[in-house]
């Protein structure tokens, strides 16, 4: 069973969810953007660690505690390792008060049907209960809609809620993610397709069951109201998919009840070669104005 508090934490909080879950695959850019090039690394594990040391930095600041930050979506190599002396899921939970997530997904399959559907996951079982062991509260899993394509969608959310349920047998909540691409024509149409395919599966759960939902800000405000509203979900979160952290927090403050999960605008400003000072100052100025923008609503 998920911990009663951090549940209630994540329920009624005010606050956001911080995403530090970059991959493989878009750590180098995240890495890029912190100011350290990939000439100050060689190989994998030298970029791990790197990244690993800039969420250190993250969590340890003054301002990154559950006051303003609900809960924090975790990558499995942080999940591994320690923040502060102590394994991060507990660091986060008895040090910081944030409530500790973990991304699942394998990456994306290429686009079919409009569409990237999620790749297997043949050890999420062992890694579910790797991560119950650790503390984490829930996991998130990342499919991607680049039309307004209703098969597709249907098998973006039918994929979703079926490993939502492998997630929830082991306790977990699942942060489920249709993000919808934010430069496509017909965005708005794939929104419309989105509710109701969320709505039919919301829908089909068992009475008493929570899952969790992280979706684009969307082109009308309060789009996803109902989900909001839904006895099935636990809480909407938004993503910030490539919107500058301004226009994320103007359109997140339009939305009631959604609050953040941001990555790239969460980082946005932050540089390896600030000293600790400005550092903590620039994230506590972001924490500040995404917490606003997610309380606005």
């Amino acid at each position: 069973m998920p911990n009663a508090a951090q549940a209630e934490k994540i329920r009624a909080g005010n606050g956001f969810v911080a995403a530090l879950d970059q991959s493989g695959g878009s750590t180098p850019k995240a890495l890029a953007l912190y100011g350290v090039p990939e000439s100050a690394y060689s190989g994998e594990a030298e970029m791990f660690d790197m990244i690993h040391a800039m969420r250190s930095r993250i969590a340890q600041a003054p301002d990154f505690n559950g006051d303003k930050v609900l809960g924090a979506i975790l990558f499995e190599m942080t999940m591994d390792r320690d923040i502060g002396g102590k394994p991060s899921a507990s660091y986060l939970w008895e040090e910081r008060g944030v409530v500790p997530f973990l991304k699942v997904d394998k990456g994306l399959k290429d686009e079919a049907d409009g569409v990237r559907l999620m790749k297997p996951m043949p050890d999420l079982d062992a890694l579910c209960a790797r991560a119950a062991k650790a503390g984490i509260f829930g996991t998130k899993m990342r499919s991607v809609i680049d039309a307004a394509s209703a098969s597709g969608i249907e098998a973006v959310v039918a994929q979703q809620f079926e490993i939502g349920k492998q997630i929830l047998s082991h306790g977990l909540i699942p942060i489920i993610e249709p993000e919808v691409t934010i430069s496509i024509d017909d965005k708005a149409e794939a929104e419309a397709l989105l509710l109701e395919a969320l709505r039919r599966h919301l829908a089909a759960l068992p009475e008493g069951t929570e899952v969790m939902l992280k979706l684009t800000l969307p082109e009308t405000a309060n789009h996803y109201k109902a989900l909001v509203d839904h006895p099935a979900v636990m809480r909407v979160v938004a993503l910030s998919g490539g919107y500058s952290r301004e226009e994320a927090n103007r359109r997140l403050a339009q939305n009631t009840g959604i609050v953040a999960s941001f990555s790239r605008a969460l980082t946005e400003g932050l540089s390896a070669d600030q000293t600790d000072a400005e550092f903590n100052a620039a994230i506590g100025a972001t924490i500040d104005s995404i917490h606003a923008a997610s309380v606005a609503g």
